[in-house]
């Protein structure tokens, strides 16, 4: 009984002091960070493809006789040069058939010698028919019988000279045929393909049949491959390419871009274009028919700032913030109001709810404040806080924006735009009182009227008239009819009954056809040069930085990006500068633990404290700590 008691005081005693150790004694977790830094270097964005390589040049050798093959003179893999002899066919059929053409020819010959001579003599008889009859010894009759003699005659010498020009054309023909039993090589290459046998029969009846294939000069050949739609509008002649082939994994290979096919391959309804890659091969290891897997550079940035593409995708959310006792950024809060911005009275949004859309019906709400009824047409229009009229006032005026000026309008009347700060000036009419649900017209467009363009040309120097007329004719524009050549047509009549109905549509652009643009640029001879350099790439990001106890946003300005880094433009960063990409807390380290496993929890894997993109190379880390 007492050691008894003695064993259940010791396990008593050894599990208090285990609860008072996890209780009391624990150490207490701290936030896990993880970081990267910002690097420089390279920064490639590229384009991947799967393409075959082919020859530059290939030429399939036929027959155009038929007949059996009597000699190979090339086989696999055989350098030939052109005019070299590579095959032989029986002759002998062929060369029986010109000594028969021959022979008609000569006999159409001797027909042409006797005829002559018949034509000689109906000649002398004619001219002694001739004198009989001046001694009036021979009749009329005999006269014209000797004529038609000699007419006959020449017309039987004529059709024998047709018949040596038939039999002569007949021998050539089978000449011909004799001569191509003789196949010879008609470019230097290499054959890479034999289909016919000594002693093989060939039938060119129908079609030439193929005996053997050779391809050009090897040390130039090509890759085609086969591009993404969505990656084609990059594409452009000589950009580089690299590549790899499975014969020499280690190796890479360069080429560069000559041609992107107009004609689309649609297979499994995904479009692709083939693109045309020059390649080098000087050492001949690549192979026809070799796969082909491609990187295109469409840009490349050397040596620049480069921040970690895991950074940019994280996102920090309300509860990390709450973890770590900071106020949850502006940034992060959730909007309200319209996308332009929160409200009109505190400076309204440039497409908010409070300011109005383009074009928009204008719909006040009677007794509504100025300040939150829809605003004016413009993009950027503001709407002053006023107080709201009294029942039976007038209704709120809207104000006049950067895209034109609105007039006073009943509740539910469309809006009316012009194109520049005045709708006058441009060539349109401000939106005057109209009556309820009358929806707005189009304003003016960007050529304006013809009267808005004289007017604006009288008030201008003659040194300015010139300069004006200068720059509308290089923008393709007539200064005596401004609505040709481009739309005149312009605002989205407003809303009402009728609200979203377009301005009256001006004159359409002269067509221009693809040899006037290639005239435009001297030395184009296919439409992959007639497309010019690509835009430089300009996005926005935002990364966050840990700073202080502070977690702190940091609004950036990107350019290109290879998957993995996004080169930076601005200057908020510099280099080694440590980003933020995933974020720990004890309480989401405590809810991951007590999942089944201890996997993190759904939130976590969707980025709501936990960063799933996250990149390599960074720790995880508390606060202060060094890497």
């Amino acid at each position: 009984m007492k050691k008894l008691i003695i064993t259940l005081f010791v396990l008593t005693l050894v599990a208090g002091s285990v609860g008072a150790y996890y209780k009391f004694g624990r150490p207490e977790e701290e936030t896990k960070f993880t970081f990267l830094a910002v690097t420089r270097g390279d920064v490639v964005e590229s384009v991947g493809a799967t393409g075959t390589l082919q020859a530059v040049r290939t030429v399939m050798v036929g027959s155009q006789v038929s007949g059996q093959i009597k000699a190979l003179y090339a086989d696999f893999n055989k350098i030939v040069r052109k005019g070299d002899v590579i095959a032989e066919l029986d002759p002998s059929l062929f060369q029986t058939q010109v000594e028969q053409a021959k022979a008609n020819l000569s006999r159409s010959q001797t027909d042409r010698d006797r005829l002559t001579i018949s034509l000689e003599d109906t000649r002398n008889k004619l001219k002694r028919t001739q004198s009989l009859f001046d001694r009036k010894i021979a009749t009329q009759q005999d006269l014209e019988t000797a004529q038609v003699n000699v007419r006959s005659a020449e017309a039987t010498l004529k059709s024998s000279e047709a018949s040596i020009v038939q039999s002569q054309a007949s021998l050539n023909q089978t000449q011909v045929s004799l001569d191509n039993t003789i196949i010879l090589a008609p470019i230097d290459g290499i054959v890479i393909s034999r289909n016919v046998d000594v002693g093989q029969t060939v039938a060119a009846s129908m079609n030439a049949p193929t005996i053997f294939i050779i391809a050009g000069d090897l040390t130039q050949m090509q890759v085609i491959a086969n591009v993404d739609e969505s990656d084609v509008g990059r594409m452009r002649p000589n950009q580089v390419v690299r590549f790899r082939v499975d014969a020499f994994p280690g190796e890479e290979f360069l080429g560069a871009v000559s041609q992107v096919r107009l004609n689309p391959i649609v297979a499994q309804n995904v479009v692709t274009y083939a693109t045309v890659i020059d390649v080098p091969n000087p050492q001949l290891k690549l192979k026809l028919g070799m796969t082909a897997n491609v990187t295109i550079e469409i840009a490349k940035k050397t040596d620049v700032l480069r921040v970690p593409n895991g950074a940019l995708r994280y996102r920090p959310t309300s509860d990390i913030f709450a973890d770590l006792k900071l106020p949850v950024p502006p940034e992060l809060l959730p909007r309200t109001g319209g996308r332009g911005g929160q409200n009109a009275a505190a400076g309204g949004g440039t497409r908010g709810q409070a300011n109005g859309a383009r074009g928009q019906a204008d719909q006040a709400v009677a007794g509504a404040p100025a300040a939150t009824a829809p605003g004016g047409g413009g993009r950027a229009s503001t709407a002053a806080a006023t107080p709201a009229p009294a029942a039976g006032a007038a209704p709120a005026t809207a104000t006049q924006g950067a895209g034109g000026q609105r007039g006073n309008r009943q509740p539910g009347e469309g809006g009316q735009r012009g194109e520049g700060a005045n709708a006058i000036q441009a060539g349109g009419q401000p939106g005057g009182d109209r009556q309820p649900g009358e929806g707005g017209s189009g304003g003016g467009g960007r050529g304006g009227g013809r009267q808005s363009m004289q007017e604006r040309m009288a008030s201008m120097t003659p040194a300015e008239r010139e300069a004006f007329i200068a720059r509308m004719k290089e923008r393709g524009i007539d200064p005596n009819n401004p609505g040709a050549g481009r739309g005149t047509g312009g605002g989205r009549g407003g809303g009402g009954t009728s609200g979203g109905q377009r301005g009256g549509a001006g004159a359409s652009q002269p067509a221009r056809g693809i040899a006037a643009i290639a005239d435009s640029k001297p030395g184009a001879q296919t439409i992959d040069q007639l497309f010019g350099a690509l835009p430089p790439t300009i996005t926005r990001g935002r990364a966050w930085i840990y700073v202080g106890g502070q977690l702190k946003s940091v609004q950036l300005r990107l350019g290109i990006s290879d998957g993995t880094w996004t080169e930076l433009l601005s200057e908020e960063l510099k280099e080694g500068q440590e980003l933020v990409t995933n974020i720990v807390t004890p309480a989401m380290a405590a809810a991951a633990a007590n999942r089944p496993g201890g996997q993190p929890s759904q939130n976590q894997q969707q980025g709501r404290g936990a960063n799933p993109f996250q990149g390599g190379g960074g720790g995880a880390r508390g606060p202060g700590m060094g890497r």
